[in-house]
């Protein structure tokens, strides 16, 4: 625990400081939200929001959503928050606070598809005719004319158990992002267990970093419809027991859906992905190809890595097979490993996809296993994923920033290959378990008392730049469990478990290596559970 030098984290604490050890806290209000936002709002972290139906965000209006704020879709209604061409939504979490959409199921009963997801539509240029909307969402017209447009920041972010297939070639995605502008500022977003694509570009000009793609149902990026954005340092670990009929590839790429020029014509540029599939058990067999690369894209891929997938890379269609020949696709310094297919062309083809590969001056390289790739033990781990390479990886080195694709400043020069070099950047906001996650909302004072069981619950110091006190009562003897919660109720830490305590004051020591943050102290006996929030600051 460190020095304080943030007055917000103060000032957070002053709820805490002010109330006396003796009230309760008791859960934050449910807010039911649907229709139109029309002005400027602000969605607070002491409440939890559930979204009915399709909510708008309307053009002029910003919806500002504050750190450790938890957002729920309606299953029943398909909730699904829409920002309109035009409007913006600032969700800029921390890694302390990240800002979670999740499923209004309680947990351990969520699912795939149990709400829509976050579709935004922005002014940038898309390679459609007319005034289009975006799939399966109405009032959703997107495109234009500038390439800056800003639809607001998405940062800390995590969406769970979204996607909604409406019919074949018609669903709703995690995160879906139609004609949105390089203005609009998009790092560290998990999706997890969405049941369409994780991520899909619909045009624009966005750029993006520090993605990751969870137990994805279908296709983990997709892009189409001239998208022609950026993306560095993207994880995605993917359930080898499921996939979606039409396909569940890693990238999946398009120009449009009739592969015609035109224009723009969907160029994204990646660089360091590590897109993997845990292969413990056999294979779905919709689960297909880790680059599906056809109808005229001329996507590229750098300095990435790819396992457990059926096919490695397969270009298909001679569009973009012609892309590949040019110099419009490219495919450099990039890791393919244990793939039962390396290459795949569309039927009837003689493209030599091989040989574009394995160009010398591409600096391709194949691996027999996936284990020549020396993860760290317990990479392809469902539950509890390791997601660095090894010291002696070969990963750890072979990146190249060398390609006129590469030049732009927004592509940080590293010397490693995949998402990872020696430091886990999904370490304190990602969540691999949310099917169990309880979510409970911010904290607020009560005047009611906890419980008889549990009395004068408190934290001191509070702020506090040490190892914090926990200090309770109980009326009777009985057994206690002591957890840290982050504010989006994700287990931190377990103090003691099953303790068996006598009756009367007591006092536990929080742990002293917690980074600056909000956190909820919960104290939980047969009887009851009672919770405090206390401030670690920086």
């Amino acid at each position: 625990m460190k020095k304080l030098l943030l007055p917000v984290l103060f000032a957070a604490s002053l709820l805490v400081a002010a109330a006396p050890a003796a009230l309760a806290q008791t859960a934050a209000p449910v807010v039911q939200v649907s229709g139109v936002i029309s002005t400027n709002t602000t969605w607070t972290n002491n409440n939890v929001y559930v979204l009915n139906n399709f909510v708008y965000v309307a053009p002029g209006a910003t919806l500002t959503i504050q750190p450790g704020t938890i957002i729920k879709g309606d299953k029943a209604t398909k909730g699904t928050l829409v920002v309109k061409r035009g409007a913006r939504l600032v969700a800029d979490g921390t890694r302390q606070q990240p800002i979670v959409f999740t499923s209004a199921e309680p947990a351990g009963q969520r699912a795939r598809g149990d709400w829509g997801g976050i579709v935004i539509a922005g002014a940038a240029p898309i390679n459609l005719p007319g005034d289009p909307t975006i799939e399966a969402t109405p009032e959703s017209n997107f495109g234009g004319t500038n390439p800056a447009d800003n639809s607001g920041i998405l940062r800390f972010v995590r969406i769970e158990f979204p996607g909604i297939a409406y019919a074949p070639d018609t669903e709703i995605n995690g995160l879906t992002l139609g004609g949105v502008g390089s203005g609009t500022v998009l790092d560290h977003i998990q999706i997890s267990y969405s049941g369409d694509d994780a991520f899909e570009w619909f045009g624009g000009t966005v750029n993006a970093k520090h993605l990751v793609a969870f137990r994805t149902l279908d296709d983990n990026w997709d892009t189409d419809n001239g998208y022609a954005g950026k993306v560095q340092f993207a994880f995605s670990l993917r359930d080898p027991n499921i996939g979606d009929q039409s396909g569940s590839n890693g990238f999946e790429s398009d120009n449009d859906r009739n592969g015609t020029t035109a224009s723009p014509k969907t160029a994204a540029v990646f660089s360091n992905i590590t897109d993997v599939i845990n292969r413990t058990s056999t294979l779905n067999a919709n689960v297909k190809s880790a680059m599906h690369i056809r109808r005229n894209s001329a996507l590229s891929v750098f300095n990435s890595v790819f396992t457990g997938y059926r096919t490695g890379l397969l270009i298909d269609g001679t569009a973009s097979e012609g892309n590949a020949t040019n110099g419009e696709l490219q495919v450099a310094n990039t890791v393919m490993a244990g793939l039962p297919t390396n290459f795949a062309t569309a039927s009837g083809s003689s493209y030599d996809v091989a040989s574009f590969y394995n160009q010398g001056a591409r600096s391709n390289t194949l691996y027999a296993n996936e284990s020549d790739v020396q993860f760290q033990s317990g990479s392809y781990t469902l539950t509890s994923p390791q997601v660095l390479p090894a010291a002696a990886s070969p990963l750890q080195n072979g990146a190249a920033f060398t390609d006129a694709k590469l030049a732009n400043t927004f592509f940080e020069r590293v010397s490693y290959r995949g998402a990872f070099g020696t430091t886990d950047w999904t370490q304190g906001w990602t969540n691999w378990d949310p099917q169990n996650t309880p979510y409970l909302a911010g904290i607020v004072a009560s005047n009611k008392k906890t419980s008889d069981q549990v009395q004068s619950l408190g934290v001191y110091p509070n702020p506090t730049n040490a190892a914090a006190k926990l200090a309770f009562e109980l009326r009777h003897a009985g057994t206690a469990t002591v957890r840290v919660l982050d504010l989006t109720g994700r287990e931190v830490a377990v103090v003691s478990e099953g303790r068996k305590l006598q009756a009367g004051p007591q006092e536990v020591t929080l742990p002293s290596t917690l980074k600056a943050g909000v956190y909820l102290a919960t104290v939980q006996t047969e009887e009851t559970s009672a919770t405090v929030r206390f401030v670690v600051a920086q």
